[in-house]
């Protein structure tokens, strides 16, 4: 199984959401956290490349595409990290997005969610659709956008940066999941 893995956002070019209090940055987490999660699905005996760029579908051509690198490849499932923010600081929980309901993305996403949220306690905000994100749109391999938790949120916050080894885990045990439920 060849997995594609993109950190969201890129440092020193775009940092992402920040939570200025704890002075983390989405991209500088999610590279860490993505770092895990290739670390454990190499050892589970898949093919992984991962890419973070500011370059999604060829809009900044100064970076690598991030779309175009997935397809090419090609994998076989693709997975955008990113930690959420929202203008309330009550809001919590993770989240993924698919291109549409009833897809292999959908069961991907379904397996990921599953061990964030059991594994590390956040808020279950469910599988949702996102037809206009480009890394789901742009892709032609199962997708997914993965919401950790949200970096503008205190306690959400501290386990994304106390916890980034079991959300590693969690989402590496996520595609695994898939693989199996497959028959890969």
């Amino acid at each position: 199984m060849k997995v594609f893995l993109n950190p969201g956002h890129c440092p020193g070019v775009d940092c992402g959401a920040v939570n200025n209090d704890y002075g983390v940055t989405e991209a500088a987490i999610v590279r860490e956290v993505g770092d895990m999660v290739a670390d454990y699905l190499r050892k589970a005996g898949c093919e992984v490349k991962l890419l973070q760029s500011d370059n999604l579908a060829g809009e900044s051509p100064n970076y690598p595409n991030v779309c175009a690198s997935a397809n090419n490849w090609p994998a076989d499932v693709f997975v955008s990290l990113h930690c959420n923010a929202a203008a309330s600081e009550q809001a919590n929980g993770t989240e993924c997005f698919v291109f549409s309901h009833w897809s292999a993305s959908d069961s991907l996403a379904a397996c990921i969610q599953s061990q964030i949220v059991n594994s590390l306690g956040t808020l279950d905000r469910g599988v949702k659709e996102g037809p206009r994100l480009i890394v789901l749109h742009n892709t032609t391999m199962p997708a997914v956008l993965v919401e950790l938790a949200f970096i503008s949120n205190d306690v959400d916050c501290q386990k994304l940066i106390d916890r980034k080894k079991d959300f590693a885990a969690a989402i590496a045990r996520g595609v695994t999941d898939y693989i199996q439920e497959r028959g890969e």
